[in-house]
C-alpha cells in the first residue's frame, strides 16, 4: 500500500472518488431491495467507503493512496483526524464485504437481509460523516485561501 505509481490512471481529483462512492451508496440501496443481489450490495458498501476515505485522504495529504483494506485506510484519515477512529468498528466490518461477496467459496457467505441493512447503514452514516469532513476542509480553505 502506499502512494500509486503515475502509470495508473486512477482520478487525482478527491471530488471524482467523491461521486463514485456516491454511485455506490446509491447502487447498495437499490441492489439490497433484491434478495439474490444482497453480495453485490455488500460489496458496494465496501466501495462506498473506500472510495470515500481514498478522497479524504487524497484532499488532505494530496497523495493518491492504494489498496481495499477499509481500517488501515480509517487509520491513515485519523492522522488527520482523530475523529475517523470512532469508525474503526465499522470499517473493520465493512472491510470483510470485498473478497467474501465477490468471490464463490467453499463455505459461501449467506447474508440477511438485516445483514445488508445494517451494512448500508454504516456505510451510509460513515459515508455522509466523511462528506461532512470534505465540506469542513473547503470551507476553512475557502475562509484562509493561503493556508
Amino acid at each position: 500500500m502506499g502512494r500509486r505509481p503515475n502509470s495508473v490512471n486512477d482520478s487525482r481529483r478527491y471530488y471524482d472518488w467523491l461521486d463514485r462512492a456516491g454511485e455506490d451508496i446509491q447502487s447498495a440501496k437499490l441492489l439490497s431491495q433484491d434478495e439474490l443481489c444482497y453480495n453485490n450490495a455488500a460489496f458496494h458498501c465496501q466501495q462506498t467507503i473506500e472510495k470515500a476515505l481514498k478522497a479524504y485522504i487524497l484532499l488532505k495529504s494530496g497523495m493518491l493512496v492504494d489498496g481495499h483494506n477499509l481500517p488501515w485506510l480509517c487509520k491513515r484519515a485519523a492522522k488527520y483526524d482523530r475523529t475517523f477512529s470512532d469508525w474503526l468498528r465499522e470499517s473493520t466490518s465493512l472491510s470483510k464485504c470485498y473478497i467474501e461477496t465477490r468471490y464463490p467459496a467453499d463455505i459461501p457467505l449467506d447474508l440477511t437481509y438485516e445483514q445488508v441493512r445494517n451494512y448500508y447503514r454504516m456505510a451510509k452514516e460513515m459515508y455522509l460523516f466523511i462528506c461532512g469532513e470534505v465540506d469542513k476542509i473547503l470551507a476553512q480553505n475557502r475562509a484562509h485561501p493561503s493556508q
